[in-house]
Protein backbone atom coordinates (compact mmCIF):
# COMPACT_ATOMS: atom_id res chain seq x y z
CA UNK A 1 0.00 0.00 0.00
CA UNK A 2 2.81 2.46 0.59
CA UNK A 3 4.60 1.50 -2.58
CA UNK A 4 0.96 2.39 -4.48
CA UNK A 5 0.67 5.62 -2.64
CA UNK A 6 4.63 6.60 -3.12
CA UNK A 7 3.61 5.89 -7.06
CA UNK A 8 0.35 7.67 -7.24
CA UNK A 9 2.33 10.53 -5.30
CA UNK A 10 5.39 10.55 -8.08
CA UNK A 11 2.86 10.39 -10.70
CA UNK A 12 0.69 13.35 -9.52
CA UNK A 13 4.33 15.90 -9.39
CA UNK A 14 4.64 14.44 -12.68
CA UNK A 15 1.68 15.56 -13.99
CA UNK A 16 1.77 18.90 -12.63
CA UNK A 17 5.78 19.31 -13.99
CA UNK A 18 4.61 18.82 -17.35
CA UNK A 19 1.32 20.95 -16.86
CA UNK A 20 2.84 23.55 -15.42
CA UNK A 21 6.38 23.38 -16.87
CA UNK A 22 8.31 26.82 -16.79
CA UNK A 23 10.34 27.97 -19.64
CA UNK A 24 14.28 28.73 -19.07
CA UNK A 25 14.90 32.11 -20.43
CA UNK A 26 16.83 30.35 -22.89
CA UNK A 27 13.77 28.47 -24.15
CA UNK A 28 12.31 32.35 -23.98
CA UNK A 29 15.45 33.14 -26.09
CA UNK A 30 15.01 30.75 -28.52
CA UNK A 31 11.46 30.65 -29.32
CA UNK A 32 11.73 34.70 -29.42
CA UNK A 33 14.50 33.77 -32.06
CA UNK A 34 12.18 32.31 -34.27
CA UNK A 35 9.80 34.31 -34.20
CA UNK A 36 12.17 37.62 -35.16
CA UNK A 37 13.08 35.51 -37.91
CA UNK A 38 9.20 35.04 -39.26
CA UNK A 39 7.62 38.21 -38.49
CA UNK A 40 9.11 42.04 -39.90
CA UNK A 41 9.47 43.67 -36.56
CA UNK A 42 12.38 45.77 -35.49
CA UNK A 43 11.92 45.44 -32.06
CA UNK A 44 10.47 43.28 -28.70
CA UNK A 45 10.99 43.07 -25.34
CA UNK A 46 8.93 40.12 -22.88
CA UNK A 47 9.19 39.06 -19.50
CA UNK A 48 7.41 36.64 -17.43
CA UNK A 49 6.37 36.40 -13.99
CA UNK A 50 5.65 32.88 -11.79
CA UNK A 51 4.48 32.78 -7.97
CA UNK A 52 6.11 35.95 -7.03
CA UNK A 53 9.26 36.46 -8.69
CA UNK A 54 9.96 38.03 -12.38
CA UNK A 55 11.92 34.94 -13.88
CA UNK A 56 12.61 36.09 -17.34
CA UNK A 57 12.62 39.92 -18.78
CA UNK A 58 14.45 40.95 -21.60
CA UNK A 59 14.82 42.98 -24.69
CA UNK A 60 15.31 41.62 -28.28
CA UNK A 61 16.34 43.64 -31.86
CA UNK A 62 16.24 47.35 -32.18
CA UNK A 63 14.33 50.41 -30.53
CA UNK A 64 15.14 52.13 -33.97
CA UNK A 65 16.19 50.69 -37.27
CA UNK A 66 18.05 53.35 -38.03
CA UNK A 67 19.86 54.25 -34.92
CA UNK A 68 20.44 50.29 -34.58
CA UNK A 69 20.46 50.19 -30.52
CA UNK A 70 19.06 47.38 -29.17
CA UNK A 71 16.32 47.05 -26.75
CA UNK A 72 16.62 46.46 -23.13
CA UNK A 73 13.98 45.20 -20.50
CA UNK A 74 13.93 48.94 -19.19
CA UNK A 75 13.16 50.48 -23.00
CA UNK A 76 10.12 52.43 -23.27
CA UNK A 77 6.87 51.28 -25.97
CA UNK A 78 3.52 52.95 -25.62
CA UNK A 79 2.07 50.13 -24.03
CA UNK A 80 -1.37 52.18 -25.99
CA UNK A 81 -4.69 50.53 -25.11
CA UNK A 82 -2.89 48.37 -21.86
CA UNK A 83 -3.25 52.09 -20.41
CA UNK A 84 -7.19 50.88 -20.03
CA UNK A 85 -6.23 48.67 -17.03
CA UNK A 86 -4.63 52.02 -14.78
CA UNK A 87 -7.65 53.80 -15.78
CA UNK A 88 -10.21 51.19 -14.09
CA UNK A 89 -7.22 50.83 -11.19
CA UNK A 90 -7.57 54.83 -10.48
CA UNK A 91 -11.08 54.37 -9.96
CA UNK A 92 -11.01 51.92 -7.98
CA UNK A 93 -8.78 53.86 -5.57
CA UNK A 94 -11.13 56.32 -5.44
CA UNK A 95 -14.25 54.04 -5.31
CA UNK A 96 -12.61 52.94 -1.99
CA UNK A 97 -11.74 56.35 -0.86
CA UNK A 98 -15.57 56.88 -0.85
CA UNK A 99 -15.34 59.38 -3.36
CA UNK A 100 -17.01 58.11 -6.38
CA UNK A 101 -19.38 54.71 -6.88
CA UNK A 102 -19.02 52.39 -9.77
CA UNK A 103 -22.98 52.96 -10.15
CA UNK A 104 -22.34 56.95 -9.75
CA UNK A 105 -24.23 58.35 -12.66
CA UNK A 106 -21.68 60.26 -15.30
CA UNK A 107 -23.62 63.47 -15.30
CA UNK A 108 -23.12 63.68 -11.73
CA UNK A 109 -19.60 64.44 -11.89
CA UNK A 110 -19.94 65.80 -15.25
CA UNK A 111 -23.03 68.21 -16.28
CA UNK A 112 -22.81 68.25 -19.33
CA UNK A 113 -22.05 65.19 -20.79
CA UNK A 114 -24.72 64.00 -22.96
CA UNK A 115 -25.61 60.63 -24.88
CA UNK A 116 -27.92 60.16 -28.34
CA UNK A 117 -30.88 60.13 -26.19
CA UNK A 118 -32.64 61.12 -22.89
CA UNK A 119 -32.77 57.78 -21.07
CA UNK A 120 -28.97 56.59 -22.20
CA UNK A 121 -27.75 60.20 -20.89
CA UNK A 122 -29.26 59.96 -17.27
CA UNK A 123 -28.34 55.99 -16.68
CA UNK A 124 -24.61 55.97 -18.05
CA UNK A 125 -22.78 55.13 -15.07
CA UNK A 126 -19.06 55.12 -14.55
CA UNK A 127 -19.40 51.03 -14.83
CA UNK A 128 -20.89 51.98 -18.97
CA UNK A 129 -17.96 53.91 -19.37
CA UNK A 130 -15.31 51.34 -19.08
CA UNK A 131 -17.24 48.52 -20.38
CA UNK A 132 -18.01 49.02 -24.52
CA UNK A 133 -21.79 48.17 -24.06
CA UNK A 134 -23.24 51.95 -25.00
CA UNK A 135 -24.45 50.71 -27.60
CA UNK A 136 -22.64 52.65 -30.18
CA UNK A 137 -20.49 51.15 -32.87
CA UNK A 138 -16.57 49.71 -32.71
CA UNK A 139 -14.21 52.89 -32.57
CA UNK A 140 -16.55 55.36 -33.53
CA UNK A 141 -15.60 58.66 -33.10
CA UNK A 142 -11.59 57.85 -32.78
CA UNK A 143 -10.62 59.88 -36.21
CA UNK A 144 -11.22 62.82 -34.07
CA UNK A 145 -7.90 61.64 -32.51
CA UNK A 146 -6.87 59.16 -35.36
CA UNK A 147 -4.20 60.39 -37.00
CA UNK A 148 -2.78 62.28 -34.26
CA UNK A 149 -2.16 65.87 -33.96
CA UNK A 150 -6.20 67.13 -34.06
CA UNK A 151 -7.19 70.21 -32.41
CA UNK A 152 -10.55 68.53 -30.57
CA UNK A 153 -10.99 68.95 -26.95
CA UNK A 154 -12.85 67.50 -24.39
CA UNK A 155 -15.78 70.10 -24.79
CA UNK A 156 -15.82 68.73 -28.51
CA UNK A 157 -15.71 64.80 -26.90
CA UNK A 158 -18.13 65.43 -24.55
CA UNK A 159 -20.59 66.80 -27.34
CA UNK A 160 -20.06 64.51 -29.73
CA UNK A 161 -21.94 61.80 -28.19
CA UNK A 162 -25.36 62.98 -28.99
CA UNK A 163 -24.75 63.16 -32.66
CA UNK A 164 -23.42 59.03 -32.83
CA UNK A 165 -26.14 56.91 -33.98
CA UNK A 166 -26.52 53.66 -32.14
CA UNK A 167 -26.07 50.27 -33.41
CA UNK A 168 -27.17 47.98 -30.68
CA UNK A 169 -29.36 48.67 -28.14
CA UNK A 170 -27.70 50.17 -24.68
CA UNK A 171 -26.43 47.90 -22.47
CA UNK A 172 -26.82 44.70 -24.53
CA UNK A 173 -23.62 43.74 -27.14
CA UNK A 174 -19.83 44.32 -26.83
CA UNK A 175 -18.20 47.36 -29.09
CA UNK A 176 -14.58 48.12 -28.33
CA UNK A 177 -14.43 52.02 -28.33
CA UNK A 178 -12.03 54.89 -26.81
CA UNK A 179 -13.73 57.80 -26.36
CA UNK A 180 -15.90 57.06 -23.44
CA UNK A 181 -12.67 55.97 -21.64
CA UNK A 182 -11.18 59.44 -22.58
CA UNK A 183 -14.57 60.45 -20.27
CA UNK A 184 -13.85 58.18 -17.48
CA UNK A 185 -10.38 60.17 -17.60
CA UNK A 186 -11.83 63.39 -17.18
CA UNK A 187 -14.62 61.92 -14.18
CA UNK A 188 -10.77 61.12 -12.44
CA UNK A 189 -9.40 64.54 -12.83
CA UNK A 190 -12.73 66.30 -11.87
CA UNK A 191 -13.11 64.25 -8.36
CA UNK A 192 -9.51 64.02 -7.59
CA UNK A 193 -8.50 67.65 -8.20
CA UNK A 194 -5.84 66.07 -10.42
CA UNK A 195 -5.17 65.13 -13.96
CA UNK A 196 -5.65 61.64 -14.80
CA UNK A 197 -1.77 61.44 -16.07
CA UNK A 198 -0.97 63.07 -12.28
CA UNK A 199 -3.30 60.70 -10.42
CA UNK A 200 -1.74 57.55 -12.48
CA UNK A 201 1.77 58.86 -12.08
CA UNK A 202 1.74 59.74 -7.90
CA UNK A 203 -0.67 56.76 -7.05
CA UNK A 204 0.20 54.07 -9.02
CA UNK A 205 3.59 54.24 -10.90
CA UNK A 206 5.20 55.73 -7.58
CA UNK A 207 3.87 53.01 -5.03
CA UNK A 208 4.81 50.23 -7.85
CA UNK A 209 7.86 51.30 -8.18
CA UNK A 210 7.26 51.77 -11.40
CA UNK A 211 10.16 54.27 -12.17
CA UNK A 212 10.78 54.21 -15.64
CA UNK A 213 7.11 54.28 -16.57
CA UNK A 214 5.55 57.89 -17.93
CA UNK A 215 1.99 58.75 -18.29
CA UNK A 216 2.51 60.73 -21.00
CA UNK A 217 4.89 60.88 -24.01
CA UNK A 218 5.95 64.47 -23.40
CA UNK A 219 6.66 63.39 -19.61
CA UNK A 220 9.40 61.51 -20.78
CA UNK A 221 12.51 64.55 -20.66
CA UNK A 222 15.05 61.41 -21.71
CA UNK A 223 14.40 59.58 -24.68
CA UNK A 224 17.12 57.23 -25.29
CA UNK A 225 15.77 54.50 -24.34
CA UNK A 226 12.48 55.11 -26.04
CA UNK A 227 11.56 52.71 -28.84
CA UNK A 228 10.44 54.23 -31.64
CA UNK A 229 7.34 52.92 -33.29
CA UNK A 230 7.98 51.54 -37.25
CA UNK A 231 5.53 49.58 -39.61
CA UNK A 232 6.77 47.51 -42.58
CA UNK A 233 3.65 47.95 -45.31
CA UNK A 234 6.59 48.19 -47.74
CA UNK A 235 8.38 45.44 -46.84
CA UNK A 236 10.99 47.26 -45.01
CA UNK A 237 10.67 48.64 -41.95
CA UNK A 238 10.07 52.34 -41.51
CA UNK A 239 10.49 54.82 -38.48
CA UNK A 240 7.63 56.56 -37.69
CA UNK A 241 6.93 59.65 -35.56
CA UNK A 242 5.84 59.40 -31.73
CA UNK A 243 2.14 59.20 -31.88
CA UNK A 244 0.89 61.95 -29.44
CA UNK A 245 -1.95 61.46 -27.05
CA UNK A 246 -4.69 63.89 -26.85
CA UNK A 247 -7.10 65.16 -24.32
CA UNK A 248 -6.08 62.44 -21.57
CA UNK A 249 -4.03 59.23 -21.72
CA UNK A 250 -6.98 57.25 -19.85
CA UNK A 251 -7.29 55.39 -23.36
CA UNK A 252 -4.16 54.53 -24.50
CA UNK A 253 -1.30 56.98 -23.13
CA UNK A 254 1.13 54.90 -21.13
CA UNK A 255 4.88 54.20 -22.37
CA UNK A 256 6.04 51.81 -20.09
CA UNK A 257 8.84 48.68 -20.07
CA UNK A 258 8.67 44.99 -19.45
CA UNK A 259 10.75 45.37 -15.92
CA UNK A 260 7.82 47.68 -14.74
CA UNK A 261 4.50 46.40 -16.27
CA UNK A 262 6.08 43.19 -14.28
CA UNK A 263 5.30 45.04 -10.91
CA UNK A 264 1.98 45.77 -12.52
CA UNK A 265 1.13 42.56 -12.65
CA UNK A 266 2.82 40.94 -9.73
CA UNK A 267 0.44 43.79 -7.81
CA UNK A 268 -2.53 42.25 -9.27
CA UNK A 269 -1.21 38.45 -8.68
CA UNK A 270 -1.31 39.49 -5.33
CA UNK A 271 -4.76 40.86 -5.11
CA UNK A 272 -3.61 44.62 -4.98
CA UNK A 273 -1.32 43.84 -2.59
CA UNK A 274 2.76 44.78 -3.06
CA UNK A 275 5.93 45.64 -1.79
CA UNK A 276 8.19 43.62 0.84
CA UNK A 277 6.47 40.88 2.44
CA UNK A 278 3.05 42.46 1.02
CA UNK A 279 2.60 44.57 3.20
CA UNK A 280 0.98 47.73 0.94
CA UNK A 281 -2.11 47.39 -0.64
CA UNK A 282 -3.08 49.42 -3.82
CA UNK A 283 -6.50 48.59 -4.41
CA UNK A 284 -8.75 45.75 -2.39
CA UNK A 285 -9.43 41.63 -3.06
CA UNK A 286 -13.01 43.00 -3.62
CA UNK A 287 -11.96 46.23 -5.72
CA UNK A 288 -10.31 43.75 -7.96
CA UNK A 289 -13.32 41.24 -7.97
CA UNK A 290 -15.06 44.36 -9.54
CA UNK A 291 -12.56 44.85 -12.18
CA UNK A 292 -12.26 41.01 -13.18
CA UNK A 293 -16.17 40.51 -13.27
CA UNK A 294 -17.84 40.07 -16.47
CA UNK A 295 -19.99 43.09 -17.38
CA UNK A 296 -19.93 42.31 -21.44
CA UNK A 297 -20.34 39.01 -22.63
CA UNK A 298 -18.07 38.70 -25.60
CA UNK A 299 -17.36 35.61 -28.24
CA UNK A 300 -15.95 32.48 -26.74
CA UNK A 301 -12.32 31.25 -28.25
CA UNK A 302 -13.80 28.26 -30.46
CA UNK A 303 -10.26 26.30 -30.42
CA UNK A 304 -10.86 22.94 -28.69
CA UNK A 305 -7.40 23.17 -27.10
CA UNK A 306 -8.36 25.73 -24.54
CA UNK A 307 -12.08 24.21 -23.44
CA UNK A 308 -13.14 27.50 -23.30
CA UNK A 309 -16.85 28.62 -21.83
CA UNK A 310 -16.98 32.00 -20.92
CA UNK A 311 -15.48 35.38 -22.32
CA UNK A 312 -16.26 38.34 -22.01
CA UNK A 313 -15.09 42.10 -20.69
CA UNK A 314 -14.54 43.38 -17.17
CA UNK A 315 -13.12 46.98 -16.02
CA UNK A 316 -10.44 47.59 -18.89
CA UNK A 317 -9.76 43.54 -18.88
CA UNK A 318 -10.63 40.78 -21.37
CA UNK A 319 -11.85 37.51 -19.30
CA UNK A 320 -11.92 33.69 -20.26
CA UNK A 321 -11.21 30.84 -18.97
CA UNK A 322 -8.44 28.30 -20.75
CA UNK A 323 -8.19 24.85 -19.84
CA UNK A 324 -10.11 25.40 -16.64
CA UNK A 325 -8.13 28.63 -15.58
CA UNK A 326 -9.03 32.07 -15.18
CA UNK A 327 -7.41 34.57 -18.07
CA UNK A 328 -6.92 38.04 -17.75
CA UNK A 329 -5.59 39.84 -20.49
CA UNK A 330 -5.80 43.12 -23.11
CA UNK A 331 -3.91 44.34 -26.21
CA UNK A 332 -2.83 47.72 -27.08
CA UNK A 333 -1.99 49.36 -30.81
CA UNK A 334 -0.86 52.67 -31.94
CA UNK A 335 1.11 53.39 -34.91
CA UNK A 336 4.08 51.20 -34.43
CA UNK A 337 3.39 50.33 -31.25
CA UNK A 338 1.51 46.95 -30.13
CA UNK A 339 1.48 45.26 -27.00
CA UNK A 340 -0.36 42.43 -24.64
CA UNK A 341 -0.01 41.53 -20.89
CA UNK A 342 -2.27 38.40 -19.77
CA UNK A 343 -2.06 36.70 -16.43
CA UNK A 344 -3.29 33.78 -15.43
CA UNK A 345 -4.26 34.24 -11.81
CA UNK A 346 -4.66 29.99 -11.20
CA UNK A 347 -1.09 29.69 -11.82
CA UNK A 348 0.31 32.45 -10.91
CA UNK A 349 1.61 33.39 -14.30
CA UNK A 350 1.74 36.92 -15.68
CA UNK A 351 3.32 37.78 -19.11
CA UNK A 352 3.88 41.06 -20.93
CA UNK A 353 4.92 41.46 -24.46
CA UNK A 354 6.13 44.72 -25.83
CA UNK A 355 6.87 45.68 -29.92
CA UNK A 356 7.35 48.58 -31.65
CA UNK A 357 6.20 47.64 -35.35
CA UNK A 358 2.89 47.74 -37.27
CA UNK A 359 1.28 45.08 -38.28
CA UNK A 360 3.57 42.35 -37.59
CA UNK A 361 3.89 43.43 -34.01
CA UNK A 362 0.42 41.80 -33.71
CA UNK A 363 1.02 38.45 -35.05
CA UNK A 364 4.81 38.19 -32.97
CA UNK A 365 2.86 39.14 -29.81
CA UNK A 366 -0.32 36.50 -30.01
CA UNK A 367 2.24 33.85 -31.33
CA UNK A 368 5.02 34.17 -28.45
CA UNK A 369 2.22 34.43 -25.63
CA UNK A 370 0.50 31.46 -27.09
CA UNK A 371 3.40 29.65 -27.03
CA UNK A 372 4.66 30.35 -23.68
CA UNK A 373 0.65 30.41 -22.04
CA UNK A 374 0.78 26.82 -23.71
CA UNK A 375 3.71 25.47 -22.11
CA UNK A 376 2.56 26.11 -18.47
CA UNK A 377 -0.84 25.00 -19.12
CA UNK A 378 0.53 21.40 -20.32
CA UNK A 379 -0.42 21.79 -23.59
CA UNK A 380 1.52 20.33 -26.98
CA UNK A 381 3.68 22.70 -29.34
CA UNK A 382 0.60 23.84 -31.53
CA UNK A 383 3.36 25.28 -33.94
CA UNK A 384 2.07 28.91 -33.08
CA UNK A 385 4.64 31.14 -34.87
CA UNK A 386 4.28 29.35 -38.02
CA UNK A 387 0.38 29.98 -37.67
CA UNK A 388 0.55 33.28 -37.18
CA UNK A 389 3.14 34.56 -39.65
CA UNK A 390 0.80 32.85 -42.24
CA UNK A 391 -2.58 33.94 -41.32
CA UNK A 392 -0.60 37.75 -41.60
CA UNK A 393 0.88 36.84 -44.48
CA UNK A 394 -2.42 35.97 -46.46
CA UNK A 395 -4.20 38.79 -44.52
CA UNK A 396 -1.72 41.07 -45.93
CA UNK A 397 -1.68 39.65 -49.20
CA UNK A 398 -5.32 39.81 -49.45
CA UNK A 399 -5.54 43.70 -48.28
CA UNK A 400 -2.74 44.37 -50.70
CA UNK A 401 -4.96 42.91 -53.67
CA UNK A 402 -7.99 44.59 -52.73
CA UNK A 403 -5.63 48.40 -52.87
CA UNK A 404 -4.22 47.25 -55.19
CA UNK A 405 -7.18 47.27 -57.58
CA UNK A 406 -8.77 49.96 -56.17
CA UNK A 407 -5.48 52.20 -57.89
CA UNK A 408 -5.61 50.02 -60.82
CA UNK A 409 -8.92 51.51 -61.41
CA UNK A 410 -8.01 54.93 -60.79
CA UNK A 411 -5.08 54.37 -63.26
CA UNK A 412 -7.72 53.47 -66.02
CA UNK A 413 -10.33 55.83 -64.86
CA UNK A 414 -11.03 58.42 -67.69
CA UNK A 415 -11.65 61.79 -65.77
CA UNK A 416 -12.06 64.04 -69.14
CA UNK A 417 -15.40 64.68 -68.62
CA UNK A 418 -15.22 65.47 -64.97
CA UNK A 419 -15.72 69.08 -63.77
CA UNK A 420 -14.45 69.47 -60.31
CA UNK A 421 -16.48 73.04 -59.90
CA UNK A 422 -19.10 70.20 -58.63
CA UNK A 423 -17.43 68.65 -55.65
CA UNK A 424 -15.84 71.82 -54.33
CA UNK A 425 -16.93 73.16 -50.95
CA UNK A 426 -17.20 72.56 -47.77
CA UNK A 427 -18.69 69.71 -46.17
CA UNK A 428 -19.25 69.41 -42.37
CA UNK A 429 -20.41 66.76 -39.98
CA UNK A 430 -22.18 66.99 -36.59
CA UNK A 431 -19.26 65.81 -34.28
CA UNK A 432 -16.16 65.61 -37.00
CA UNK A 433 -16.69 69.33 -38.02
CA UNK A 434 -15.77 70.44 -41.72
CA UNK A 435 -13.79 68.98 -44.73
CA UNK A 436 -12.67 71.48 -47.80
CA UNK A 437 -12.75 70.19 -50.51
CA UNK A 438 -10.55 72.36 -53.33
CA UNK A 439 -8.50 72.64 -56.20
CA UNK A 440 -4.54 72.54 -55.16
CA UNK A 441 -3.21 73.76 -58.34
CA UNK A 442 -4.63 71.65 -61.25
CA UNK A 443 -5.55 69.00 -58.47
CA UNK A 444 -8.58 68.08 -56.31
CA UNK A 445 -7.81 67.78 -52.37
CA UNK A 446 -9.42 67.10 -49.30
CA UNK A 447 -8.41 68.73 -45.65
CA UNK A 448 -9.52 68.28 -42.41
CA UNK A 449 -10.25 71.51 -40.70
CA UNK A 450 -9.47 69.98 -37.47
CA UNK A 451 -7.35 67.03 -38.04
CA UNK A 452 -4.80 68.53 -40.54
CA UNK A 453 -2.87 65.36 -41.11
CA UNK A 454 -6.25 63.68 -42.67
CA UNK A 455 -5.86 65.76 -46.13
CA UNK A 456 -4.31 64.27 -49.40
CA UNK A 457 -5.41 64.52 -53.46
CA UNK A 458 -8.21 63.00 -54.54
CA UNK A 459 -8.56 60.75 -57.20
CA UNK A 460 -11.27 60.06 -59.77
CA UNK A 461 -12.85 56.90 -59.00
CA UNK A 462 -15.82 55.92 -60.95
CA UNK A 463 -19.64 57.85 -61.24
CA UNK A 464 -19.45 60.38 -57.93
CA UNK A 465 -16.63 58.51 -55.69
CA UNK A 466 -13.05 59.78 -55.73
CA UNK A 467 -10.02 57.96 -53.62
CA UNK A 468 -8.44 59.77 -51.33
CA UNK A 469 -4.41 59.49 -50.84
CA UNK A 470 -3.62 60.98 -47.68
CA UNK A 471 -0.49 62.83 -46.85
CA UNK A 472 -0.77 60.83 -43.87
CA UNK A 473 0.21 57.59 -44.27
CA UNK A 474 1.85 56.09 -40.80
CA UNK A 475 -1.07 53.61 -41.16
CA UNK A 476 -3.04 52.61 -43.62
CA UNK A 477 -5.79 54.90 -44.13
CA UNK A 478 -6.69 55.64 -48.04
CA UNK A 479 -10.35 56.62 -47.98
CA UNK A 480 -13.08 56.83 -50.79
CA UNK A 481 -15.02 59.77 -50.89
CA UNK A 482 -18.54 59.28 -52.29
CA UNK A 483 -20.63 62.36 -53.47
CA UNK A 484 -24.53 62.84 -53.65
CA UNK A 485 -25.00 65.34 -56.12
CA UNK A 486 -28.19 67.60 -57.22
CA UNK A 487 -30.06 68.07 -60.08
CA UNK A 488 -27.67 70.21 -61.30
CA UNK A 489 -24.81 67.90 -60.39
CA UNK A 490 -23.40 70.05 -57.40
CA UNK A 491 -22.52 67.66 -54.94
CA UNK A 492 -24.91 67.93 -51.80
CA UNK A 493 -23.24 65.48 -49.32
CA UNK A 494 -20.30 63.31 -49.30
CA UNK A 495 -19.83 59.71 -47.18
CA UNK A 496 -16.33 57.82 -46.35
CA UNK A 497 -15.05 54.61 -45.63
CA UNK A 498 -11.85 52.96 -45.65
CA UNK A 499 -10.40 52.07 -48.88
CA UNK A 500 -8.13 48.43 -47.68
CA UNK A 501 -10.06 45.48 -45.74
CA UNK A 502 -7.34 46.08 -43.31
CA UNK A 503 -8.21 49.33 -42.09
CA UNK A 504 -7.38 50.14 -38.50
CA UNK A 505 -11.03 50.56 -37.07
CA UNK A 506 -10.05 53.70 -35.31
CA UNK A 507 -10.21 55.49 -38.85
CA UNK A 508 -14.13 55.61 -38.79
CA UNK A 509 -14.43 57.36 -41.46
CA UNK A 510 -18.08 55.70 -42.46
CA UNK A 511 -19.46 57.39 -39.55
CA UNK A 512 -19.31 60.63 -41.01
CA UNK A 513 -22.14 62.48 -42.56
CA UNK A 514 -20.76 65.28 -44.23
CA UNK A 515 -23.34 67.53 -45.63
CA UNK A 516 -22.45 70.66 -48.03
CA UNK A 517 -22.32 74.39 -45.86
CA UNK A 518 -22.09 77.35 -46.85
CA UNK A 519 -18.67 78.84 -46.83
CA UNK A 520 -18.51 81.14 -44.02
Amino acid sequence: MKKIIFISLLFSLLITNVCYSQYSSQQVDSIMGDAMDKFNVAGVAVAIVKDGKIIHSKGYGVKSSVTKSPVNNHTNFAIASNSKAFTTAALAILVEEGKITWQDKVKSHIPNFKMYNPYVTENFNIQDLLTHRSGLGLGIGDLMFFPDGSSFTIDDLLSSFQHFKPVSAFRTKFDYDNLLYLVAGEVIKRVSGMSWEDFITERIFQPLNMDNSYASLDRIKDKKNLAKPHNSNSGALKVLPDFQEMINGAAGGIYSNVDDISNWMLMHLNNGKYGDSLKNKLFTKESQREMWKIYTVTDVNRNPRYNSHFAGYGLGWELSDIKGNMSVSHTGGLPGMLSKTIMIPDINLGLVILTNTSDDGAGIFGAVSNTIIDSYLGLDDFGWIDKYAEYFKKNKENGDAVTLKVWKTVESADSSNINYDNYIGIFKDAWFGKIEVFMNGNKLWMKSHKSPKLNGEMFFYNANTFAIKWEYQDMNADAFAMFSLDQEGKAQSLKMKGISPNIDFSFDFHDLDLIRVDNN
